[in-house]
């Protein structure tokens, strides 16, 4: 067994990296300069940098939503430089990844995109919850039942994103907070970065997307990926007013 792994019911997986010391500042609402945009107009309060994740085809697809999306978003929204990153649907090594990014690049704030088919709205996520129980496996073949995220951990972390600004930056596209992230590979990435960073100034929070018509599927509810950058793009707008 390698260092930083444990064994959890199903195989091996990396266990989150233990709270450091990572640098970051919270932005408060302050007045700034207005900027004009394609978009809803929103306070822009000074220079960030957000990372942005997304995830690889899983599940038998060949599309993720979230890759595409990525793909399309700019460099920078208003005065927040955005940090781009695809990840894999893979328990463990997915939160690794995007720890040692955020790290990496002292980001203020991280923006995880994930797709959850049968939703018909962009979805940004209230909480994560200590718990792995997949219905199927991710992309090593580790399928967890009843595993905790971090044992011992707290049951529950809020986003520390300003959720419902999201929501409502985003406008005439379809969006609604949830409240439920799932017990798959996306709940643990927003457990486990919010647990990592629970000690620092470094916000984190989930947004799951629908599928995307190129996906097709004609019995569930599909999104224009246009239709999804242009969310996602409003939704990193409120967070770097925020």
């Amino acid at each position: 067994m390698a260092p930083g792994e444990r064994e959890g019911r199903g195989g091996l997986w990396p266990t989150p990296l233990p709270l450091t010391g990572t640098k970051g500042k919270r932005h408060p609402g302050a007045a700034g300069e207005r900027e004009g945009w394609e978009g809803p107009e929103i306070w822009n309060t000074g220079s960030m940098k957000i990372l942005v994740t997304a995830f690889d085809a899983f599940g038998g697809e060949s599309i993720n939503p979230t890759e595409r999306a990525l793909q399309q978003l700019p460099d920078r929204i208003g005065d927040a430089e955005l940090i781009k990153l695809v990840i894999p649907t893979k328990f463990g090594e997915s939160l690794r990844r995007a720890i040692e990014a955020a790290e990496g690049s002292a980001v203020d704030a991280i923006v995880c995109l994930g797709q959850a088919g049968g939703r018909a709205h962009i979805t940004p996520e209230r909480v994560a919850i200590n718990v792995m129980d997949a219905d199927i496996p991710d992309n090593a073949g580790y399928q967890p039942v009843d595993v905790p995220v971090v044992e011992g951990g707290p049951a529950a972390y809020f986003s520390t994103l300003p959720v419902k600004e999201m929501v409502a930056a985003m406008e005439d596209i379809p969006a609604r907070l949830s409240n439920t992230a799932g017990t798959f590979v996306c709940n643990q990435l927003l457990y486990g970065l919010l647990h990592h960073f629970a000690a620092t100034e470094v916000r984190a929070g989930f947004v799951h997307v629908p599928y995307i018509t190129k996906q097709e599927k004609t019995e569930k509810p599909m999104m224009e990926l246009a239709d999804i950058v242009e969310g996602i793009k409003r939704a990193l707008w409120a967070v770097q007013a925020s």
